[in-house]
């Protein structure tokens, strides 16, 4: 029987405020932002237990069958492609249908469509979209499956997900896209969860304490406007946290140290928002910044282009403070300004459009969770 009920869900794109890189490893800190730009996900019924995926991301559709919980693709030609342009997707599917099966409960045939509000014209912003089609498509697919999941509950299945495509990755693009507004969050041991998934099931792994991990709002700055510039050079995360990992600088003093210093970083600007102190808030931006390019000198891995670097020169020369959003290396970068003195902002803005950078108009959202 075909089911004809339609489930749309929705999650937001992200901004790294401070954290970058030294997140990556477990039980250290990072604050993000989420952004009013989303991922939607559209879920149908079909007939049989095949599913259709279409995305505006991909210029073809794509067919899967089952086959020992993974999702393959009829025919052999470009079956590579789909798997991997469609990674999150597929692996967001499976790891929900991994649950279900454990619950007894297969998931039926379904179509899935896929728009992105993280894009233009097919290039990224570097807002987080492969965080938000995750969450987005754990939480559609699972409420089309009459699955009801609690904040954390989504945010594990997301990460389980995002963890078998590359463990590496931090998850708080997951977690931005799960909670929505500022956010502190400490990332578990990727590796470790996933190990415990595979070896014991998503139910135990649900169920687990997941040591380092953790989560909680922040108050918004106070004062401050926070602006957004787009480089229009896509960059890949993925690429240069493996970079980082690759290279002989990880595990020595140097990177003990930039993760010592970016963890007080964070902690410091954490504790700004909640004094609402945003001249103190500034002052570990500017801070962040720096240790991004004592880690870009060290250990060359091309965290700032001349764009990014442009971006942050501009808003220091009007009061401001700057850093790259995230891996750098392209994508977007983030400044924060004083909100009262709106003549800053236009200069601002009227430089990085000089400099090739596009100012984006996007706000963060409030915790509107991923219902629409």
């Amino acid at each position: 029987m075909t089911r004809r009920r339609t489930v749309v869900r929705r999650a937001p794109g992200k901004l790294f405020v401070v954290g970058e890189y030294a997140v990556i490893e477990p039980g250290h800190p990072a604050i993000l932002v989420a952004v009013d730009r989303h991922v939607t996900v559209t879920v149908t019924g079909t007939a049989g237990t095949d599913v259709e995926i279409t995305s505006d991301l991909a210029p073809h559709g794509a067919r899967l069958r089952r086959r020992h919980g993974r999702l393959v693709p009829y025919g052999e030609d470009g079956a590579g492609d789909v798997r991997t342009g469609l990674a999150h997707v597929l692996s967001a599917i499976e790891t929900v249908a991994g649950l279900m099966a454990e619950r007894g409960s297969p998931v039926p045939g379904l179509s899935l469509t896929v728009e992105s509000g993280l894009h233009d014209n097919g290039v990224k912003y570097g807002l987080g979209s492969s965080g938000a089609v995750t969450v987005a498509t754990v939480s559609a697919v699972a409420a089309f499956c009459g699955l009801a999941l609690r904040d954390e509950e989504r945010f594990r299945l997301a990460l389980l997900a995002s963890a078998e495509i590359d463990p590496k990755g931090s998850g708080g693009d997951l977690a931005a896209a799960t909670w929505g507004g500022w956010l502190a969050y400490r990332a578990p041991d990727r590796t470790a969860v996933r190990d415990l998934a595979r070896d014991r099931g998503a139910e135990k792994a649900l169920r687990a304490p997941w040591p380092g991990f953790g989560v909680r709002r922040l108050p918004p700055p106070e004062g401050l406007s926070l602006q957004v510039g787009w480089t229009g050079e896509p960059a890949s995360t993925t690429a240069l946290v493996a970079g980082l990992h690759r290279r002989p600088w990880r595990g020595t003093a140097a990177h003990h140290r930039f993760v010592r210093t970016t963890t007080d970083c964070v902690r410091t600007a954490a504790a700004a928002l909640e004094r609402r102190d945003g001249p103190a808030l500034l002052d570990q931006i500017r801070r962040a910044r720096r240790e991004l390019l004592r880690l870009d000198d060290e250990a060359a891995l091309g965290v700032f282009t001349p764009r990014l670097t442009a971006l942050c020169d501009i808003a220091e020369s009007v009061g401001g403070a700057a850093k790259p959003s995230g891996a750098g290396g392209g994508d977007c970068g983030i400044a924060l300004l004083d909100a009262e003195v709106p003549r800053d902002i236009a200069r601002l803005r009227e430089r990085w459009a000089a400099a090739g950078v596009v100012p984006l108009p996007v706000r963060p959202t409030a915790a509107e969770g991923n219902e629409e």
